[in-house]
C-alpha cells in the first residue's frame, strides 16, 4: 500500500515499516486467494484471526501514512509533487474500483485503501503542524468512530464516511471513520520523529543491514507492490488449477 507522499527526510525505519506491512499484506492476500479458489478454507469475514489481522495490517499502513505526510512536508509542501502523488493515488483507486467491478459486480471496492489513502493525503494537511491536537483528535475520533452509528449514512452516498450500521457488502472498505483517527495518530508520531532525529532513529545502521535495507525497498516501492500483486497472485493459482492432475 501507498505512504502518502514522497518522503524528505527518508527514514529507512518507516520504509522497513511499511515494507513489513507489505509482506504481511500479501501473505494475508495469498491466504484469501487460497480460500477464493477453495484450495483453503479460511473464514476472512468472522473468525478473530483474519479480522484482528486485517485490522493490524491496515493499521500499520495507515499510521505510516500519517508519518509519512509529516516526513514529506518537514521542509515545506512541494506542491508540484504531491498533487503528481495525489494524482497517481486517486488513478490507482479508480483502477481498483473498475477492476474490482469486472471481478466481483455489486462487491466492489468504492472505497478501499486507497480512495481512503487519496482522501486523508488531503485532510491531513490540515493537521502536520498541529502537535497536541492530532494526537487528541486521532483519540477523539478513533472513539466516535467506533461506538457511534446512524442508519443515515447507510445510504450509498455517505457510505464513505463510515459510522453505517452494518458492513457494506465490498471487498475492500476503509470508511473516513474510524481510520482517520489513525493517521492522525501517524502525524503525532512522526511529529516526534522529526525531534528525535535520524542519527539518534539509527539510520546509518539501517542502511548496512541487509534485512531493513530489502524491507526499505519494498515499502518505497508500496504502491507498486500493492497494485500488482493481487494479478500475480490470482493469475499463478489460476493456472495452477488448470494444470493436468
Amino acid at each position: 500500500m501507498p505512504e502518502a507522499a514522497e518522503s524528505r527526510p527518508r527514514l529507512p525505519t518507516v520504509d522497513a515499516l511499511r515494507g513489513c506491512a507489505i509482506v504481511l499484506m500479501v501473505v494475508y492476500h495469498f491466504c484469501f486467494d487460497l480460500s477464493y479458489f477453495k484450495l483453503a478454507d479460511f473464514d476472512f469475514y468472522s473468525d478473530p484471526f483474519w479480522l484482528a489481522s486485517r485490522t493490524f495490517i491496515l493499521s500499520l499502513f495507515l499510521g505510516l501514512v500519517g508519518v509519512s505526510l509529516v516526513l514529506a512536508t518537514a521542509r515545506g509542501l512541494n506542491l508540484r509533487r504531491y498533487l503528481r502523488r495525489l494524482g497517481v493515488l486517486v488513478a490507482s483507486a479508480l483502477l481498483v474500483s473498475v477492476a474490482t467491478w469486472w471481478m466481483f459486480g455489486e462487491r466492489f471496492v468504492f472505497f478501499g485503501v486507497l480512495h481512503f489513502i487519496a482522501l486523508a493525503s488531503v485532510l491531513g494537511l490540515l493537521f502536520v503542524r498541529a502537535g497536541w491536537v492530532s494526537l487528541l483528535a486521532g483519540v477523539a475520533i478513533l472513539a466516535f468512530g467506533n461506538v457511534y452509528q446512524s442508519t443515515w449514512f447507510d445510504a450509498p452516498g455517505w457510505r464513505w464516511i463510515g459510522l453505517m450500521t452494518h458492513k457494506p457488502a465490498t471487498e475492500d472498505y476503509v470508511p473516513l471513520l474510524p481510520w482517520f483517527g489513525v493517521v492522525l495518530l501517524g502525524i503525532f508520531a512522526g511529529r516526534q520523529l522529526l525531534r528525535i532525529g535520524p542519527r539518534r532513529l539509527g539510520g546509518e545502521t539501517a542502511r548496512r543491514n541487509p534485512v531493513i535495507t530489502s524491507l526499505a525497498f519494498a515499502g518505497r516501492h508500496s504502491l507498486v507492490i500493492y497494485l500488482l500483486h493481487q494479478p500475480l497472485l490470482l493469475g499463478t493459482l489460476a493456472l495452477y488449477l488448470k494444470l493436468p492432475r
